[in-house]
Formats: structure tokens, C-alpha cells, sequence
């Protein structure tokens, strides 16, 4: 609608009419215009103000004719499109009939109105949701500060001046920073994850769809980067496996690879891993995939354990080699790299490349869609938790631009940066943090791949475009066929040439460049104007935003008379783009980038390369690309002046222009790939000093499968030669015997004598776990808990002994036992108890020892004691009931686990909030409620039953296909985590009678459709839990 003129005054006087009358009835709203036939006239043609009357005496008169209104309020309230708004108007103005065209301009202003007032409220809202939030997020660094007041002089002072001076702190390269050295020594394998789009090495799709575009470009390039630098063994890079005919058949192969240097060995260099995720056959677009992550975690799981187990062999004696780090590209490759470090104990990175907080706060300010309507489309919900994840877990964030980290990450309940800077410091100077912990953001800009620009494209030794092409247009040498296409536009090629390249977006600006050109006689008198604005065939088959650019550049070009002077050529080839710049830069131009906010600004570099000075916005990261080449102007993207002054002076002072170029030249190293990566892994390096380096271990996988685990060890004397003095006539009952047993294995297990850890019950082919959150209204245990277990394991029958039963629960391993001692089943018969929601892992087949390696691994970020006290005040809503969270039960918690009592109906924060306010400070726990939401279980980051599970699974080394997991219809509030992944589901009909679940998601929150594919053929449903029910749908599903 930007060619609609008229509608701004049209606007303003709906408007004010609309304020006059904001409290009267629906009826005084039902206006007419006087004089019909004159007020289009005065809306058309001199942008004047309508007026309206009461409908009055004149009601009964129109009552069988058309009403505006009537339509109005039945039709148009409920049911319009701004889209549709230019072409009512092109009606309006065709329409002979008075009657018919004044209807429909009546029509017109309501819909109008309601529109905008639509918009405000939508505004208003978002508004009154920031305010809280930021109020929020004060209110919880005053907190952490007041905890952490306890400084040292030195600190005391350092604080204080991290309140009022700017975020410049935040640098490139920060002064401590060892820079990496290239030690051939080092064999490191690193892990990139970029989920969506179609990512291949070579011809990338670049711009096939909005999920194929600068981030599958950008970690192409990384990769090969990275397996170029010395003590680089091997870099993979994960994304999706797609085998559908839409798309070429490169995106379905497992492995591709990327590059391997000349002298390498064994498996080194950078390759693509397609990890299978989601329906194979569908290209699945980035906001429908959310369902697909804990697939995609599964799959990359296997694949990083059997790399690590590969170059073990290959460079480390048999010691599997774990990634030095995981780097997650956008927000779902961040949770997949936020699950797989909590597996594995890994170090992770996080881009965000585009954030879901910042485009939510855009869409509300466009005031087109509501906040539900939003999530619905984008599903930002999910994506934002997503992004607050990554933040919980990332060692580090890589931004491109200050910009990145001080208005789009500072919108985030996860990061703070007065209290990051406080933590850091403290964190130097060895003060505890007090279990606080905030990422460390770092602008390290993307690399750029200069191998194809030459010394002649630099340095110009050819000369400028005269030594090319004559004056009469005869081409002297070959020139590139898309510099014949551009200069066709011009009455002279020769004069130098403003170069603009971007998408036609309305946020690219390319319409005030043009006003600015037009309106500069002196400008257009000395140079040419080339706009670069996609490829088209047509402009109607274009998206509306794109045609009303480029239908607005056609007329301004009309209005200014700029025929000869400005070139818009309809296609060009990604191949072409260097040829264009080449151009530019013989004819002495420049570049410029006019866009009202530009995140990085990748084509500056690029021109930089090719030798053009460069004008650009002063809005987002070209203010730290101008900073580092010094090579061009910032200017005011709303200032029309600023721009064609800042274009004429660069191209008319011949000296300014040399100096520029020369500096561009001279500084653009700094953005080179090589450059890139040794900032890259010098921060990364730093970043692990602080991150636990206690891996996983794996359990060698015997050669031959074992037909009984330790539980039947009374028949492991038949395999093994142990000397064990068992007599001939039985004295030694089969418990007595079994432990001797298991203690000679674990005293041969070790040539030193000390006791090792020793977590495998041995070789099981299946794993049964039971996950039924099984309470009465009271949160107690009912008796369906039980029975379940026990059909279970009956059905497993004489398959027993390849089956390994695992329990996960929200109990306390005083009330696991006590539950199951009282229904007479053998604790004995588990492989594992997985307890306090995932906080706690035994082995009842070696005296309920627990897992230290597990233990050790979730010690990661737990904040313990300090967040006892904090969580009972922060879980109270407002204005609730002093006495809705209790002390925590002493006899339940442990130091991985504190529990909290909730009274019956008591009001208390949903999950998502109460996560939220302790992220805000610093605090990075995990959260489940319980025991029918009547108990709170806070737990570290890194502990979950699904999380367990996947420990389990990779320790033991079973396939997750070989995992069957037992849930009821609902249950504690984890429980959608257990639906998706590669394991099987069975659902227990009727199991759950009270769940937790009411609790889980606040109002912003997500549904479970985007947590998990609940019709998925992994899951399956089975009638109800006795042994025959559950017999049948584990014979359905092809299992048993």
C-alpha cells in the first residue's frame, strides 16, 4: 500500500473521530459521511478529514438498503486482509454507481479503523508484557547483586563501574585470551549442528526458501575452515537427511564430504553427517520440526559415540576421542546441542543468527498479528525456550555485532550483562559465584572466503573501465556478460557507480536511496545508480512486499527522470555477484548499504574485498565493520541528506576514495576465515578452563553376547574361569553366591587391587523402562505403580535375561523402596532405579551403589544449597498465600535434589515462570513437578529422566529402537519429554488418574504438539495394564 498517498489523512480522521467517540455506544459509532460524492473527492484528491453524522431519523429510511455499518460489524470485524485493502480501493475508484462506490468507501473507513485499532491494542499488549518482564529482570539482578555483594575492595570498585560504562567490555579478542597456537599434536574433533534447510558442499541452494539462505553458507565455510587449522583432526557437521523427490538427491546421503586436507590420515577433514529426523520422504520446514528434535538428538547421539569409539582407534591408543566442542546454529540446533552436552559432558557453543525474542517484538509492533496468531505461524514460543536452553547451557555465544548482543540477547531471561561482567570478574579473581552463571557473549564476525578475489581485482592493475570498453561502446577485450547487462541501462557507463545489493524488503530502504539519488543534482550529474534487487521474472508472480519495493523504484525512477542513470537488472547468477563488484570498483564507485537496521552486513565485506569504499547504516553491526577497515561512512538511514552527501563525497574526492580502498584492503584480513578461526578457538579453549572434564565412559561391547547379566550371575561361573570358593554341597545359598561373585569381578576388574566403577549389569538386548507417574489426589502412590512393574516383567517371561527393567520416577529412593517392599517386588530384578525425577541413578544388583560418573556429571552448573532458600519465595504468585510452599521435605532431598510440599490448591508459578525468574538470576536449575502437583522437585540443569534414559543407554551401548518405554496418559510435568526419540512408546491406558501437567506452561507457553508427535508409529497405545493388554500391543507393534 505504499503507492496509497491518500491513506495517511484518510487515517488521521477516522482516527480522531474514533478518539472523540471511544466511550460512546455502538450506535453513535454507526455513522454516515455528509455529502458522499464530495468526501471521496476531498479523500483522493486533498487528503481532507471525513466527517460523520448520528444515523438518526435516517435509520428507518435505509433500513432496506445496503448499511455499511451492519456490514461492518457482521463481516468485516471478524473477517479482513490488509492485502486487500489496495485493491478495494482500485474498485472504489472504478465504481460509476454513486451508491455502490460510496458504500464501499464507507466500508473501506471501518475497516481501516478496526484495523488500527487492532494494531494498537496488539501494541498495547506487547507493551504491557515488556514492561512486566523488564521490571522482572531488574528486580532479579538486585537480587543476585545483593548476593553477591560480598567483594573484595578491588571487586567493589570493578562492580561499580560496570554499571555505568558502556558494553564495550565485550571484545573481540579479550586481552586474557591465550591465541591459539597451531600444535599439530592436538587431534580435536569438533561438532557443528545446523538443522534446517538444504545444506551441501557444493552449489548450495542459496535462497531457495527462507531456510536456505546466509546460515547454510555460513557453516559450510566454517567447517572447511576449521578442518583446515593445525591440531584439527575432523570437524562434522549434522543436519537433516532428507529423501524426498522435491529436493536433490545429495540431501540423502548420509555422508558427504566437505574437504580433507592433502596430508591427513585416517578419517580427518570436514564432512555433512544427515542424521535421519522426521518423515524422511518431507522437506520439513524449520518451524514444523520442533516435534523432530529428541529424533535428531537420538541419532546424533549414536553418531558422535561411534565417531568418538572410530578416532580413538585411529589417534588416541583406544581412548574414545569426545568433540573438544559442540556448536549449535540457530535456536533447535542449539537444544540439540544443549541435550547432547548433557549426555556427554561436552563444552557447547551457540549462534543464534536470528532470534525469536526479537522477531516476536517486531511482529507485535507491525500490529498485523496477535500474540496467539504469532505463535501459531512461527511457533516462537517453542523456539524461544529453545534459545533460553542454549543460553543454560552454552560456554560461550558467538554474536556477529554489539548490536546482537546489547538489543536482540539482552531481550533474554538467560543473560544479563551487568551481571555476567559481575560474575566474570569474580570468576578471575577466584570468588565463588554462588552457583550463578551467565554465557560469555563474544562478536567474533563470520568469515569470508577470499580466494576468489585476485591481486588485479585488489589492486586494479588493469585499470579503470576506459582501458575495457571505448567511449563509443566498443569492448576492447571480453567483458562478463552481466557488466553488458548493467551498462545497457546507462547513457554513460563511465561514470562511477553506486552499487546497492539486497533483497527487495521494505527494510533494505532501497526507496530512500533512490529519493536521495534523485534529489542530488550534483550526484546525479557524477555518478550512476545499480540496484541489485533479486531476480524476477515478473513483478506481479513477486510476494506483496517485494512487488510494492520494486513497483515504488519503477515510479520514483519515473518521478526523477533517472532513465539512463539507474540500472535494475532482473536476473543475475550467485557466480555473477564478484563480476558486479569488479565492475564497481573500475568505474571508481561505491558501495552502500542503506538498510533501517542491518544485523551484520556481509555484502560490505565482500565489497571491501573487491576494493570499494563503502557507505552504510549506522544501525547494527556496520559499526564494527567500519570500525575495524575504516574504510567507508556511516550515515542516518531516515536521512535523505546524510546519504547523498556521504555517496558525493566519496565519489568526488579522488584522495578520499584511494584512502579508503587502501584501508579496506589493508584490514580485511580481519575478516578472513583463518582469522576467524583462531579467534574461534582461542575463546573456546578459555572457555573450557571453566567446564568439567569428567566424559562419559563406555562399557566395551563384548564379542560375544552374554545370555545372563549379573542378575543370574550364579551362572557366570560357566563362562568365566573365577576362583571363587563355592562347596560342592551347597552351603553358599545363590544371593551369597552371587555376591562373592560380583566382588571377585570387581577386584580382577582392576591389575592395582583398588576398587573402579564398574555400572554394567552386562549385555542386554532390550531395555523395559517403566515411567508411570502413578498418584492419588494426595500425591501418594496408588497400587497401579506396582502392578504395572510387576506385568511388565511377566511379560517379558523367559526373555528376562536379555531384557534390562529400568525405573524412572519422581520418588525418592526411600519411597521407591518402601513402595516396592510393600507390594513384594524384588528390587533385585532392576538393572537401574532412576529416582527424584531423574536427579538420582542406583544399581540394585550391586547394593543400590550409586552411579558417581553420573552423580559427578550433573555436578555441572548446580547451584545446591544457594538455591534452597530462593526457590520457595520465588514459586509464590502474587499476593498468594504465605504458606502455599512449605519447607522442603528434609527426608526426600538429597544433594541433587530439593523437594518441595504444596498444599492441595494452592496457586503457585507455572514451570515455565518459575524457570524463568531463576534464570533471570543466573541460576540454572531444572524443574519438575510431581506427586500430582503436589510436590516441587528442583534438580540440576543436566538432570532428567529423559536424560538418564539417554545416558543409560549410550553407557550400556543399547540402540534406542531397542528401548521400550512404559508411560501412562499423563503425568509428572517432564512427562512430554519422554514421547519423543528413537525409542519405543507404550501408553497405559487408564494408569494416571491426577497429573501434574496443569502446571507446566504458562500463558506464553507451548503446546505439546510441538514437543512431540503424538501419532507417531513409535508410540503406541495399549488398552489398559494388565499382562494381556500389554502382550498384545507389544505383538502389534512387532516388538515381542
Amino acid at each position: 500500500m505504499g503507492d496509497n498517498e491518500w491513506l495517511n489523512g484518510y487515517l488521521e480522521a477516522i482516527l480522531d473521530v474514533g478518539t472523540k467517540r471511544e466511550g460512546e455506544s455502538s450506535d453513535e459509532l454507526g455513522g454516515r459521511s455528509k455529502n458522499k460524492s464530495s468526501a471521496r473527492k476531498k479523500v483522493v484528491d486533498d487528503n481532507e478529514k471525513l466527517k460523520f453524522e448520528k444515523m438518526g431519523k435516517e435509520k428507518q429510511k435505509e433500513e432496506k438498503l445496503f448499511s455499511p455499518t451492519k456490514y461492518f460489524v457482521e463481516e468485516v470485524v471478524n473477517s479482513f486482509d490488509e492485502s486487500d485493502l489496495h485493491r478495494t480501493w482500485i474498485k472504489v475508484i472504478a465504481t460509476r454507481n454513486s451508491r455502490q462506490r460510496n458504500n464501499r468507501l464507507e466500508n473501506m473507513c471501518w475497516r481501516i479503523w478496526h484495523l488500527t485499532r487492532k494494531k494498537k491494542q496488539i501494541a498495547w499488549d506487547a507493551t504491557q508484557k515488556l514492561v512486566k518482564l523488564r521490571v522482572e529482570r531488574e528486580k532479579g539482578r538486585n537480587d543476585a547483586a545483593q548476593d553477591l555483594s560480598e567483594l573484595s575492595e578491588g571487586e567493589k570498585e570493578k562492580g561499580e563501574s560496570t554499571q555505568t560504562d558502556s558494553v564495550t567490555d565485550i571484545s573481540r579478542v579479550n586481552p586474557d585470551t591465550q591465541i591459539w597456537s597451531d600444535d599439530k599434536s592436538r587431534q580435536l574433533y569438533i561438532v557443528l549442528i545446523s538443522l534446517h534447510g538444504l545444506v551441501r558442499g557444493e552449489n548450495m541452494e542459496l535462497g531457495r526458501d527462507s531456510d536456505t539462505g546466509g546460515q547454510v553458507k555460513y557453516v559450510v565455510e566454517l567447517a572447511r575452515a576449521l578442518a583446515n587449522m593445525e591440531g584439527v583432526h575432523r570437524v562434522d557437521l549434522l543436519t537433516r537427511q532428507i529423501t524426498s523427490p522435491d529436493v536433490d538427491s545429495i540431501y540423502g546421503e548420509p555422508i558427504e564430504m566437505l574437504s580433507c586436507p592433502s596430508d591427513g590420515f585416517g578419517s580427518c577433514g570436514a564432512y555433512v553427517i544427515r542424521i535421519p529426523c522426521g518423515p524422511p520422504d518431507k522437506y520439513i520446514p524449520k518451524e514444523s520440526l520442533w516435534p523432530y528434535i529428541p529424533e535428531f538428538v537420538d541419532g546424533a547421539l549414536g553418531h558422535i559415540v561411534n565417531m568418538a569409539r572410530a578416532l580413538g582407534e585411529q589417534v588416541n591408543s583406544g581412548k574414545p576421542v569426545w568433540p573438544y566442542v559442540i556448536h549449535g546454529h540457530y535456536a533447535d540446533a542449539g537444544e540439540v546441542a544443549a541435550r547432547l552436552s548433557g549426555v556427554l559432558n561436552v563444552p557447547t557453543v551457540l549462534t543464534g543468527h536470528s532470534l525469536g525474542r526479537n522477531k516476536l517484538e517486531q511482529l507485535l509492533k507491525q500490529g498485523r498479528l496477535s500474540r496467539e496468531d504469532i505463535n501459531t505461524t512461527y511457533k516462537i514460543r517453542r523456539r524461544i525456550e529453545a534459545e533460553e536452553l542454549g543460553l543454560d547451557t552454552a560456554e560461550m555465544v558467538v554474536t556477529s555485532t554489539m548490536q546482537e548482543i546489547e538489543e536482540q540477547w539482552g531481550l533474554y531471561a538467560g543473560f544479563d550483562i551487568q551481571l555476567e561482567r559481575k560474575l566474570r570478574i569474580r570468576r578471575r579473581r577466584g570468588v565463588t559465584c554462588l552457583g550463578r552463571y551467565m554465557p560469555r557473549m563474544m562478536v567474533i564476525p563470520p568469515g569470508m572466503d577470499f580466494s576468489g578475489v585476485t591481486a588485479q581485482d585488489s589492486l586494479d592493475r588493469d585499470g579503470d573501465l576506459k582501458s575495457l570498453i571505448g567511449t563509443d561502446r566498443t569492448q576492447k577485450r571480453p567483458i562478463p556478460p552481466i557488466w553488458s547487462e548493467i551498462m545497457r541501462f546507462f547513457t554513460n557507463p563511465h561514470k562511477p557507480m553506486i552499487l546497492a545489493l539486497s533483497r527487495p524488503d521494505p527494510k533494505k530502504n532501497i526507496t530512500t536511496l533512490l529519493k536521495a539519488f534523485g534529489e542530488c543534482q550534483p550526484l546525479r550529474e557524477l555518478a550512476n545508480l545499480t540496484l541489485i534487487l533479486g531476480n524476477r521474472d515478473t513483478i506481479e508472480e513477486m510476494s506483496n512486499s517485494s512487488s510494492s519495493v520494486l513497483t515504488t523504484v519503477l515510479k520514483l525512477i519515473d518521478k526523477y527522470d533517472l532513465y539512463g542513470q539507474v540500472a535494475y537488472p532482473k536476473h543475475h547468477t550467485q557466480p555473477e555477484v564478484p563480476e558486479i563488484y569488479r565492475l564497481a570498483a573500475k568505474t571508481k564507485g561505491v558501495f552502500i548499504n542503506p538498510a533501517l537496521v542491518e544485523p551484520f552486513g556481509l555484502t560490505l565485506i565482500e565489497a571491501a574485498a573487491y576494493g570499494l569504499p563503502i557507505v552504510a547504516t549506522k544501525n547494527g553491526g556496520p559499526v564494527d565493520i567500519l570500525k575495524a577497515l575504516n574504510n567507508g561512512l556511516l550515515v542516518d538511514p531516515h536521512d535523505q541528506k546524510a546519504i547523498s552527501d556521504a555517496l558525493l563525497k566519496l565519489v568526488a574526492d579522488k584522495n578520499l576514495w584511494h584512502e579508503c580502498q587502501k584501508n579496506g584492503l589493508k584490514n580485511i584480513h580481519k575478516f578472513s576465515w583463518p582469522e576467524h578461526c583462531r579467534n574461534y578457538l582461542s575463546h573456546i579453549e578459555q572457555c573450557r578452563d571453566y567446564h568439567t572434564t569428567n566424559h562419559l565412559s563406555l562399557i566395551p561391547i563384548p564379542e560375544e553376547l552374554l545370555s545372563e547379566s549379573l542378575r543370574g550371575v550364579e551362572d557366570l561361573s560357566l563362562k568365566f574361569s573365577i576362583d571363587v570358593d563355592v562347596k560342592a554341597n551347597g552351603e553358599l545359598d545363590a544371593s551369597s553366591r552371587q555376591q562373592q561373585v560380583i566382588d571377585i569381578l570387581m577386584q580382577k576388574a582392576t591389575s592395582d587391587g583398588e576398587s573402579i566403577n564398574i555400572y554394567c549389569p552386562g549385555r542386554r538386548q532390550w531395555l523395559y523402562v517403566v515411567a508411570v507417574d502413578s498418584y492419588d489426589s494426595k500425591g501418594s502412590p496408588t497400587q497401579a505403580l506396582p502392578l504395572i512393574i510387576k506385568n511388565v516383567m511377566q511379560v517379558a517371561g523367559s526373555k528376562s535375561s536379555q531384557i534390562g527393567f529400568v525405573l524412572l520416577t519422581g520418588l525418592s529412593l526411600l519411597e521407591t523402596k518402601d513402595l516396592l517392599r510393600t507390594c513384594q517386588i524384588k528390587i533385585e530384578n532392576f538393572d537401574a532405579l532412576v529416582c527424584s525425577s531423574g536427579s538420582e541413578m542406583y544399581y540394585p544388583w550391586r547394593d543400590l551403589v550409586v552411579d558417581k560418573d553420573y552423580e559427578a556429571h550433573l555436578e555441572y552448573r548446580w547451584a545446591g544449597d544457594n538455591v534452597k532458600s530462593l526457590v520457595m519465595s520465588l514459586a509464590k504468585i502474587e499476593n498468594g498465600d504465605e504458606n502455599d510452599i512449605i519447607q522442603p521435605i528434609i527426608s526426600q532431598c538429597s544433594s541433587r535434589c530439593y523437594s518441595y510440599s504444596i498444599k492441595p490448591g494452592a496457586k503457585t508459578q507455572k514451570m515455565d515462570d518459575l524457570k524463568q525468574r531463576l534464570r533471570m538470576r543466573g541460576l540454572r536449575c531444572n524443574l519438575v513437578y510431581s506427586h500430582a502437583a503436589s510436590r516441587l522437585n528442583v534438580i540440576p540443569l543436566f538432570a532428567s529422566r529423559v536424560q538418564a534414559l539417554r545416558y543409560l543407554s549410550v553407557r550400556w551401548s543399547i540402540d534406542p529402537d531397542k528401548v521400550i518405554v512404559f508411560l501412562g496418559e499423563r503425568g509428572d510435568t517432564d512427562y512430554d519429554d519422554l514421547l519423543g526419540g528413537l525409542h519405543k512408546t507404550v501408553i497405559l491406558k487408564d494408569s494416571v488418574e491426577y497429573d501434574s501437567e496443569t502446571i507446566v506452561h504458562s500463558e506464553d507457553g507451548f503446546k505439546k504438539d510441538d514437543i512431540a508427535i503424538l501419532d507417531s508409529t513409535k508410540m503406541a497405545l495399549a488398552e489398559g495394564f494388565e499382562v494381556h493388554e500389554i502382550s498384545k500391543v507389544l505383538g502389534c507393534s512387532g516388538i515381542m
